[in-house]
Parts: C-alpha cells; structure tokens; sequence
C-alpha cells in the first residue's frame, strides 16, 4: 500500500524556467503611451488591459473619490458614441469588460476574440480622447457611487472598520482617503474636477496598454498607432511628494454596533511594492493566512476557538503601505482577547522564525497561484502592466518564481521582525453595544 506523504515530506516547488519574454512585444508610441503586447496563439482571444496610473493617491480633500468615479464614467458615453454603445459594440462581438479602481490604479479589462481587435482599440482609444461630460450622467453617476459606498462601507463592519483604520494609519499621505471617496466629497464634485482630472490623468502619457492573446505584435502596434497616437500627451502630473511620517506609537480604533461577528483588524506599515524583499513580504503573509494549515488559522480558529475567520492582504503600492490581518471573531467574543492570542503568535514568530515546513508550503502556493494566473491570457495581460507599473518593468515577470525560490527563512524573519511590530501598527475592533445601546467610532 503507497503511505500518503506527510506535510513534512512534500517537496518545496521548484521555480522552472518558462519561455516568453523573447516573444513579448514593446514600445512607448510618439505621445507617451507604453504598449506592451505579448502573443499567445492557443486560442482565438485576447485580453486588453488599460493601467491608469491614477488612484486615491492622486486625489485631495474636496475631491476624493474620483479615480473611483471615472471608472463608472468611461462607460458612459463620448462625442462620437452614445451611453452604453461601448457595450453593446463589444458584446455584439463575443466580448466583455470590467474595470477596477485601487489606491494606485485604474484598470480597464477587456476580452474579445482577435478579429475584433481593432474595434476595442478604437473604443478604448475613443473614451480616453472624447469622453462626454453629459452634466445628466454626471449626477445619474454620482448616485450610483453613493449608494455603493452605502452597500460597501456604511452598510458593511468589515468595510467600515477597513476605512476607518486606514484613515487613522495615514496622517499625510493621501493614502487615507477611501478609493471610494468621503460622502461629503462624492457630493461636491464639480465638472471642472471633473474635467481636470480626466485631462490630467487620462493623458496618453500617463497610460499603459497590455494584449495578451491570438495578435500579431507588429499588426497591434500599427492599430495602436492608428488609434491612440493622434491623442496628444499632456503635461506629467504632479508627483506624489508627500512622506509619511515615521509613526511612534500603536493608533486604535473602536467601533460599537449591533452585529452577528466582532471585527478585529491589525494594519502594519509596509514597504513598497517595489521592495526588494517583496517576495520575503508575499511568502510571510501567507504562512500567517493562507488556508487551513496557516499559522494564525490553527492557532486562533482551530485551537483557541477565539476566531471564526483569518485574513491578510498586503497593500502593493508606488509608495509605503500596510500589511493587514483581520479576524472575524464568534459572536459575543472579545476582540481584546483575540489581539492578545494574535500577539503571541506573531511574537513567536518574530522570535523563532518559520519552519522550513511552513516555507515550503507557503512557496508552494504561491508559485502554483503565480502559474494558474499565468496560465490564462487575462493572467498574462495583467501581470504584464504590473510589473510595469510596480516592479520595474515587464521583464522583471520573467524573474518573479525565482526570486520567490531564493527567499530563505532568515529572510521571512527579518521582514517579519520589521514590519510586525505593535508600535507601526493600527488597531481597529467592531465590539458590540453596550447594554445602552450607545456607539461608538
């Protein structure tokens, strides 16, 4: 009878070689816009990425939210086409779209099949040029985002307590603002911010287009030209130049309301996406969240019973950001109590580093979540932009399973011993009302 390997025994996954980068495609065309395209004929599909290299980074008091905003407005219409004729054209083809906004970025994603390519080039490139700023629209918009921002973060303990944290984490950097936009804000926008930010940041010069899929490089160059290259480029905008400043001390946040599941997140300042030891960063976060056999999983779910649920994501950003770990807790459950099992664990690990065990498992994940992305062609269009946008360039992609292969456990402990420490972190808790019924935030 074959005896099932233990966790002991698996073998770490190897980092293969993978060919491609001599197939991909590169240019910044004559007005600035980078195009990067990378041929894949195995099916007759390709996926479009457009990288707007605007966020709530970019925004400011008054205005926040628009990154946001624009992502719904791009569908809506331009001089030379009607609200919803985007869709319609593209559907009419067998495509698709969808778009997301981050504290970084605007993407735009299509996917078509290949004839249908210089139709999305033309209607990519329309919509940066011509969108139409139909002061009816406007406000139609401008209710759809108020009544998301009520379903996702006014509506929603998890949502609101992320708001609140990162809000409280940042005194400076314009890194507090919600991508969504205060309320306040979302009211107040005016057509003139409307148009200087789209001017400002839909500028050619400011965009990145990736194709991944059934092209031919040189015929998609030639229609991006066509398409995009008579729009003109725009002054650069306004670099970033706020610093965070260092902070000192441990920030809280407490928010009392009636709810099923007491909240508990931690958010830790973080480098850059940028880092060098990113991918010590990535391997670490897994091994404290990622599935049943996790760290923090089997110590506070599956042992203490103090948690219900464990996560983490880590805020790849242009500038320095947090990592965050949340716990959703059992109701009636203290979220003071569960900070303290959560501090023992990460003390415990800070002091005696990982296991070669739990290494080994957390680059196993992440080379076979890095391959399973990489197998698609909408895993390939997006991870084209990026690593053009946060890690260098493009061809640093190429590199990526091996620099996750040559993190060492000395590695994961020191960004652990950097980045977890209490005295860089915010606190934010969901607690129940008290018998009062009072609140809290």
């Amino acid at each position: 009878m074959r005896r099932r390997a233990t966790l002991d025994q698996l073998p770490a996954a190897r980092a293969p070689e993978f060919s491609g980068r001599e197939s991909v495609r590169a240019a910044t065309l004559s007005n600035g816009l980078r195009i990067i395209v990378w041929p894949v004929h195995h099916i007759p599909n390709v996926a479009l990425n457009l990288w707007v290299r605007a966020g709530s980074r970019n925004e400011a008091p008054g205005i926040t939210g628009l990154a946001h905003f624009f992502e719904h407005m791009m569908f809506n219409g331009t001089l030379r086409r009607h609200p919803g004729e985007f869709d319609r054209l593209m559907e009419a083809q067998g495509g698709a779209n969808n778009a997301f906004t981050s504290d970084d970025v605007t993407v735009y994603q299509d996917w078509f099949p290949s004839h249908a390519l210089e139709l999305v080039l033309d209607l990519e490139s329309d919509r940066v040029a011509n969108l139409a700023f139909t002061p009816e629209l406007i406000e139609s918009e401008r209710g759809v985002v108020a009544s998301e921002r009520r379903l996702r973060v006014q509506d929603n303990p998890h949502g609101l307590l992320a708001e609140q944290v990162q809000a409280t984490a940042f005194l400076a950097h314009p890194y507090r603002f919600p991508t969504i936009g205060w309320p306040q804000d979302i009211r107040s926008w005016r057509m003139q911010d409307l148009q200087t930010f789209y001017r400002t940041y839909y500028a050619p010069n400011n965009l990145t287009l990736t194709l991944a899929g059934d092209v031919d490089p040189e015929r998609a160059l030639a229609l991006a030209r066509r398409h995009f290259e008579p729009i003109c480029a725009q002054p650069a905008p306004a670099p970033v130049r706020v610093r965070e400043p260092e902070q000192l001390a441990e920030r809280r946040v407490l928010i009392r309301r009636n709810v099923q599941a007491p909240l508990l997140q931690c958010a830790y300042k973080a480098p850059a996406a940028a880092d060098l030891r990113a991918p010590a960063i990535e391997l670490l976060l897994s091994v404290l969240v990622d599935g049943d056999a996790s760290r923090l999983h089997r110590a506070l779910v599956e042992e203490e019973r103090l948690a219900i649920e464990v996560g983490g994501h880590w805020q790849e950003g242009f500038d320095p950001g947090l990592l965050w770990l949340s716990l959703t807790l059992p109701p009636e459950a203290s979220p003071e109590r569960a900070l303290g099992a959560l501090d023992r664990e990460l003390a415990s690990l800070v002091h005696e580093g990982v296991t070669e065990t739990e290494l080994a498992r957390a680059r196993n994940l992440a080379v076979v979540g890095f391959w399973k992305k990489l197998a698609t062609i909408d895993g390939k269009a997006h991870f084209l932009g990026e690593f053009e946008a946060f890690h260098g360039g493009w061809t640093a992609l190429f590199d990526a399973p091996a620099r996750l292969e040559a993190v060492s456990r000395a590695q994961v402990r020191e960004v652990a011993e950097d980045i977890l420490d209490a005295r860089r972190r915010t606190v934010g808790m969901v607690a129940q009302e008290s018998a009062g019924g009072s609140a809290g935030g």
